[in-house]
């Protein structure tokens, strides 16, 4: 651009810090979704060893809300400003992520789990489509191109980056969970425990570990303890992580605070490109 050649992107639509706080909070929101949607369908398949499509209709939910708000939620634009709605939508985020973690449990069909991904997905649809209004409406129309582009980079590296941290997070955080639930668990001797690699701890089902405890000394008393060591590891490192994202969603609050606060009736007039 200096040299007054033609970009990938033009940088002109990052000039404000209205269309930087719409990019970060899109980055944010999106890694959210992402985490979500890699953390519940491993617990439901993996864990408890559902079928896909059982895993499907437990993120039903949560898919069809993010869905029909992203749509609906247009229809506040005339009364509410990007920021408000921004603001809102990340209080709706944690708040949801944080009321999961307190009452999510092996049971993926109660009532207050559903809810849970509902307020999440309310707030989730509400952001994606928001973000993107405010870069578009922002820029002249001649660099809608470019905003395309940085929103479709912007998704897929927040997406990648979600699902590689979420998968990191829970590791590390189940590896912390086994290890202190083993010591309290002295039912499990140490000599059990060495025939265990703990450092390659994954999620893995109840009959896997059982297959896996089969190779060692383990005493039927022992193996259920154990099973139930993996258990509550697993279900603490899922609320736990829970609670991580949730102050990721909290922080958040503070690009969707500099987003602009016009209604459309005040959107200025991107000005023209020569």
């Amino acid at each position: 651009m200096a040299r007054g050649e033609v970009p990938l992107i033009d940088l002109s639509i990052l000039d404000s810090s209205r269309e930087r706080a719409a990019v970060y909070a899109m980055f944010i929101v999106v890694a959210l979704e992402a985490c979500v949607n890699f953390s519940i369908p491993l617990y439901i398949q993996i864990v408890q060893g559902r079928t896909p499509f059982d895993t499907s209709l437990a993120m039903m939910p949560f898919n069809l809300t993010v869905f029909f708000t992203a749509v609906l939620v247009v229809r506040l634009y005339k009364k509410y400003p990007p920021r408000t709605i921004g603001i809102a939508g990340f209080i709706l985020t944690t708040a949801a992520l944080v009321w999961l973690s307190a009452v999510v449990n092996n049971n993926w069909e109660t009532l207050p789990t559903i809810l849970g991904l509902f307020v999440f997905g309310v707030g989730q649809g509400a952001l994606v489509t928001l973000v993107f209004n405010v870069l578009v409406t922002s820029a002249p129309s001649a660099l809608a191109g470019d905003v395309g582009s940085l929103r479709g980079t912007t998704q897929n590296l927040a997406s990648a980056v979600g699902t590689a941290v979420a998968g990191a997070l829970l590791v590390s955080l189940l590896g912390l969970s086994v290890g202190r639930a083993v010591i309290e668990h002295p039912e499990l001797p140490p000599e059990l425990i060495a025939q265990v690699d703990l450092d390659a701890v994954s999620f893995i089902s109840n009959d896997e570990l059982k297959t896996v405890l089969e190779g060692t000394d383990a005493t039927p008393a022992q193996v259920d303890a154990a099973v139930v060591v993996n258990e509550e590891a697993r279900l603490g490192t899922l609320r736990l992580g829970l609670l991580v994202l949730a102050g990721v969603s909290a922080l958040a609050i503070l690009p969707a605070s500099r987003l602009p606060k016009y209604t459309p009736e005040e959107i200025p007039d991107p000005s023209p490109v020569d």
